[in-house]
């Protein structure tokens, strides 16, 4: 049964954010069904939490670094093949900013399933594509860096 039969459909929504710091972008290593993978700092919003806050917020519990958010990058739609498993098929929103660090916590710890937080230059991360969470590791990054910034205040929380 589809949602157009009844049947509730929602997408997840998440936030990314694009940090960038002497051309290096700040990407996190993580755990995802056995794969070690590259993703930029990036999670689900939360209820009541504004789309600037998650992305504070996950950038943060993630990498240990406060940012600053400089720009909103664009909202990006992806769904996930269908694994053999069964597995996969989620629909998911992404809301993906600018930012730049302000401050790192070394002995924060990260999330559960984040390895590590690094730096990688553009090159780098195009080159590790293989090991992309999903292609809206690069498409993010690559929109961040032909220049798309539009004004924070375009997102509006209305909570």
């Amino acid at each position: 049964m589809s949602y157009r039969e009844g049947r509730f459909w929602q997408p997840d929504v998440t936030v990314a954010t694009v940090v960038v710091d002497g051309g290096r972008l700040l990407v996190v290593e993580e755990t995802v069904g056995g794969k070690l993978v590259l993703n930029q700092p990036a999670g689900h919003l939360e209820p009541d939490e504004s789309l600037v806050d998650a992305a504070l917020r996950e950038t943060r519990e993630e990498t240990g670094w406060d940012v600053r958010l400089t720009g909103f990058v664009g909202a990006y739609q992806w769904k996930a093949p269908l694994q053999a498993d069964g597995s996969g098929g989620r629909h998911y929103l992404r809301f993906a900013f600018a930012a730049e660090p302000v401050r790192h916590d070394p002995n924060r710890a990260l999330d559960e399933g984040i390895v590590r937080a690094l730096w990688l230059t553009p090159d780098e991360l195009q080159a590790q594509a293989p090991r992309h969470r999903s292609p809206l590791v690069w498409r993010t990054a690559a929109d961040f860096l032909a220049g798309r910034r539009h004004p924070l205040d375009l997102l509006q929380h209305l909570g």
